[in-house]
């Protein structure tokens, strides 16, 4: 059996951080994901999908993630039902996240760490990278194979001269 769900959407409100009575951090928020095609009228739908995310990444997802922020959701849908207050039985489908990711620069929308993880490492403002027995470096000459961010040397959106030999095809 596999139960897999790998979403990227924009929050659509501040995630909602909470915790058992045991101390275990729990948070929750809606991610709004569009759909690859357009309706009747020509707009573009989107599927508003409830996740829920446990324990150290959820303080991450809490602190450093708001409404409209760009975010990767990996995980397994859970169906869940329990009574209400008014007596009658509330069935819940969501997404458990066992990583978050988050995708946008820290300014991009105001207040995220941009980056390559759901977990922020200490002195990192990008994010995970990946590896942990080798984190990234802001300005560790060892990074070789990484490209920050704000040095993106497609971002001019300038022409790239490639010879006809350097193409796979």
């Amino acid at each position: 059996m596999m139960n897999r769900v790998v979403l990227v959407g924009r929050l659509t409100k501040d995630p909602d951080l909470r915790y058992t009575p045991n101390g275990v951090p729990v948070a929750t928020f809606t991610l709004a994901v569009n759909r690859t095609f357009s309706n009747q009228q020509g707009e573009r739908e989107a599927d508003f999908i409830n996740c829920v995310v446990w324990r150290r990444p959820a303080e991450n997802v809490a602190n450093f993630l708001k409404k409209g922020s760009l975010a990767g959701v990996d995980g397994r849908i859970q169906t869940r039902n329990y009574e209400g207050q008014d007596g009658k039985r509330v069935y819940v489908t969501e997404v458990v996240a066992e990583s978050v990711q988050f995708l946008e620069p820290k300014n991009a929308s105001g207040g995220n760490p941009g980056g390559f993880g759901g977990q922020r490492e200490q002195g990192n403002p990008y994010g995970s990278s990946g590896n942990q027995n080798q984190p990234f470096r802001e300005n560790n000459n060892n990074n070789q194979g990484y490209t920050r961010i704000d040095e993106d040397p497609f971002a001019g959106g300038g022409q790239i001269d490639i010879s006809d030999d350097d193409l796979p095809f």
